[in-house]
């Protein structure tokens, strides 16, 4: 009787042993069917998610390229109808003509402007190293004179990379007299590429390379450039193809590509991109360790039950689940971060471009208009008096007018270069300079305003230089800023008076003091916008201006009311001594 409980006790753990093994094959066949399919379709997903971002960032590149070529393209066309240009062609007096260039080009992000007589050679250029070269036989020049609109051509240099210009012919009573020639920077589009991870070329019509983020593509025919990066062999390429990722385009360095391409509404340019699948796999196999993970707790639990005996064991395999479990919370969380930061992305790059472009835009045209309105005014004022001089027959007087017109002239133009520098920390153009002679200046270009207006002006300088090293330009704007609003400050009063103290001692310390009615409001004083003048009279930006220029130059501007009545603006700065300029 024991022995047959014995058989029996046998044929029980037999079946329960069965029973054991065929949950085991059913789950680990769900496991492998599961993993399965969830490759299948996920790769499916992330690859449409990653050719849809890449179809995105191609018509972005796209839109920028169009955007560059049409904006070169019309640069001939407004140069070819400048006075200035037109009129050195005809007298052959060409000493100023490439300074004019750099001017009408220095905002357009051209690579370079030339212009060219009838023989082909450069008689003005921004590049002066280009002066006096000879381009009669190269096509831009030939197809320039033989067209009537504007001409483009990309043509290989013999360093690398190619050559992109715009040309067209210059015209005077139906007479080609020149040609102008932009050169469109189309490199940077390269240097802007170089940062990411997908590889980019543009085509011509012909099917030749003209940019690209691999150098060595340049110049070669697309089939061309991937066999140098593709396996050797058409029977390793296949071998690859079903082995690493079936879904592939190409090869590029042995590794899966997808490919985009996009046509370029240009002259029949295409642009292609080739974007690699490794951020499609790492999320795939993120999924698929999850789903491992899972199955695995769930055999874990089934060796659990079965080894339920050992309560040792019980326990050891307990913390090990739950330990399972709270990585796998976690590994959830962030999963679901990652992706809420991936669809947002896109979306924030654009936003936070956008509002950069138009921040700098704004700031950079209101710069404009208030830093050329004081050596506007002035013109304005000398041409009423050299008008007035004429009509008297004072002829030398006049020209003296004249020539104050073309100084101011000048000087506009310095300032618009200047303009640049206020963004960034300067320091090319210091040099030692004697305030006394910054404030003599400042007051000879504000001599148009004081002489409309009875105002009683005191100097009180040292009779010995008072050397700073600055930036002689910038500190003559701020000394005429100050003036400028002492003299809007006092227009309401009777005995107008404006106060200028120069000392020197530790520091250079220059006071402009006005008895007009005061600063309100001290804290926004120095703000970008903040004014309280009438709409029409300024825009806020002189003082924010001036306070950032000071800065640069190592010193402070400060703003205080007087005891009595009226403002007092202070400008403190580093005095240069003998062993300072030395260093320097």
């Amino acid at each position: 009787m024991v022995i047959q409980v014995d058989q029996d006790q046998g044929d029980g753990d037999r079946t329960f042993s069965w029973r054991i093994r065929i949950a085991l094959g059913v789950l680990v066949t769900l496991a492998v069917i599961t993993v399965w399919m969830t490759n299948v379709l996920l790769t499916e997903r992330f690859t449409e998610n990653t050719r849809n971002r890449a179809d995105v960032r191609l018509a972005l590149y796209t839109g920028n390229l169009i955007a560059e070529l049409e904006k070169n393209a019309i640069m001939p066309g407004f140069l070819s109808t400048d006075p200035s240009l037109i009129s050195a062609l005809n007298s052959k007096n060409y000493r100023h003509t490439s300074q004019r260039l750099l001017e009408r080009v220095e905002n357009t992000g051209a690579a370079s402007a030339m212009l060219l007589d009838l023989d082909g050679r450069v008689v003005a250029s921004t590049d002066r190293g280009q002066l006096g070269s000879s381009f009669r036989t190269e096509p831009f020049f030939l197809d320039a004179l033989r067209a009537n609109d504007t001409i483009f051509k990309a043509e290989s240099r013999e360093i690398g990379g190619f050559r992109f210009t715009h040309s067209l012919r210059i015209e005077q009573r139906g007479a080609v007299i020149g040609v102008i020639v932009v050169e469109a920077d189309l490199q940077k589009f390269e240097r802007s590429w170089a940062g990411i991870t997908d590889a980019v070329m543009v085509t011509n019509s012909s099917g030749q390379i003209v940019l690209s983020t691999e150098p060595r593509w340049r110049g070669l025919q697309v089939d061309e450039a991937l066999d140098r990066q593709t396996p050797p062999s058409a029977i390793a390429r296949a071998i690859q193809a079903t082995t690493d990722w079936p879904s592939a385009d190409t090869f590029i360095a042995g590794e899966p590509v997808m490919r985009m391409q996009s046509r370029v509404p240009f002259q029949g340019w295409q642009i292609t991109t080739f974007t690699s699948y490794n951020s499609v796999r790492e999320r795939v196999n993120g999924v698929l360790a999850l789903e491992i993970m899972g199955f695995a707790i769930l055999l874990a639990l089934t060796f659990y039950a079965v080894s339920r005996k050992s309560a040792t064991l019980a326990r050891v395999f307990q913390m090990e689940t739950a330990q399972l479990r709270r990585l796998n919370d976690r590994l959830q969380r962030e999963v679901a971060e990652r992706e809420r930061v991936e669809k947002s992305l896109d979306a924030a790059e654009q936003t936070l471009a956008q509002s950069s472009k138009l921040a700098a835009l704004g700031e950079m045209s209101a710069a404009v208009s208030h830093e050329l309105n004081q050596p506007l005014a002035a013109m304005k004022t000398y041409l009423a008096g050299a008008s007035l001089l004429l009509q008297r027959k004072r002829p030398d007087e006049a020209l003296s007018s004249f020539q104050r017109i073309d100084d101011l002239i000048e000087r506009m133009g310095a300032i618009t270069k200047q303009l640049k520098s206020y963004a960034r920390k300067g320091g090319d153009a210091f040099e030692p300079v004697d305030t006394r002679f910054a404030v003599s200046s400042a007051l000879s270009m504000m001599e148009p305003q004081l002489k409309t207006r009875s105002v009683k002006i005191t100097k009180a300088m040292p009779s010995d230089p008072v050397m700073v090293m600055a930036d002689r330009l910038r500190l003559e704007q701020v000394i005429i800023n100050l003036l400028r609003n002492a003299l809007d400050a006092t227009k309401g009063e009777d005995d107008p008076t404006i106060d200028i103290l120069l000392s020197a001692g530790d520091t250079v310390v220059l006071s402009v003091r006005d008895n007009g009615s005061g600063i309100e409001d001290l804290e926004s004083l120095f703000e970008p916008f903040y004014t309280t003048k009438q709409p029409g009279d300024g825009v806020g930006l002189g003082l924010a201006i001036s306070s950032g220029i000071i800065n640069d130059l190592g010193g402070r501007l400060t703003a205080k009311n007087a005891a009595t009545k009226g403002a007092v603006f202070e400008i403190q700065l580093p005095i240069l001594t003998e062993d300072i300029a030395a260093a320097e």
